[in-house]
């Protein structure tokens, strides 16, 4: 099987990031974004993905992390799309749940070319965590559904700690990416023979 792997660079007036990542890694991270809860929820989600990721962004945080963050989420997922290839042989569908002491939350994806988000429960994350506003949150998995084009599905079920949740949702995304990625055969599921 060739290596799935990509490399990808953007550039704007609000960030400069370089991103490399390795879908069949060890959950290997070095990453530096510039917004410290943000470098924590990535290395958490490459871990439990299993898959390499080395980020560096420079960012213009003396506005907030928004940019950053939003930025960030477009080019992991467009390196996530550019490394499954034609997506030949994955299983496509991956489901997530990982408890956070008393946090809950489930994250299913589908690596379908369709980009969607559905963001829900996030009434229980407070309204600023780690000096930026809640739905800075929101944001990120957007734009990584974008970037990546596939339906993702967050749901935060319960909990009382900011932390713990994002936590929750980081490693359930994880898991839910490590299980749509791994090759189960030599076809692209779908019956329609394609994915988009």
């Amino acid at each position: 099987m060739a290596p799935r792997t990509a490399a990808r660079e953007r550039q704007s007036a609000e960030t400069r990031i370089r991103l490399e990542v390795n879908l069949d890694g060890r959950g290997q991270t070095r990453i530096s974004t510039g917004f410290g809860l943000l470098d924590h929820m990535l290395t958490l989600t490459a871990f439990w993905a299993g898959m390499d990721l080395q980020i560096s962004c420079q960012g213009d945080m003396d506005v907030d992390a928004h940019h950053s963050v939003e930025d960030v989420g477009l080019t992991l997922g467009a390196a996530l799309l550019e490394a499954l290839g034609d997506r030949t042989g994955i299983a496509r569908v991956g489901y997530g749940r990982v408890p956070m002491d008393e946090a809950l939350a489930e994250v299913t994806v589908d690596l379908s070319g369709r980009p969607w988000l559905e963001w829900r429960g996030d009434t229980l994350l407070p309204p600023i965590l780690a000096g930026e506003e809640k739905d800075l949150w929101r944001e990120f998995y957007k734009a990584l559904a974008s970037g990546a084009r596939c339906n993702l599905h967050v749901a935060f079920l319960y909990g009382k700690n900011g932390h713990h949740l994002l936590e929750s949702a980081a490693k359930g995304l994880g898991l839910a990416l490590n299980q749509a990625m791994q090759i189960q055969g030599t076809t692209i599921r779908s019956t329609k023979g394609g994915l988009d």
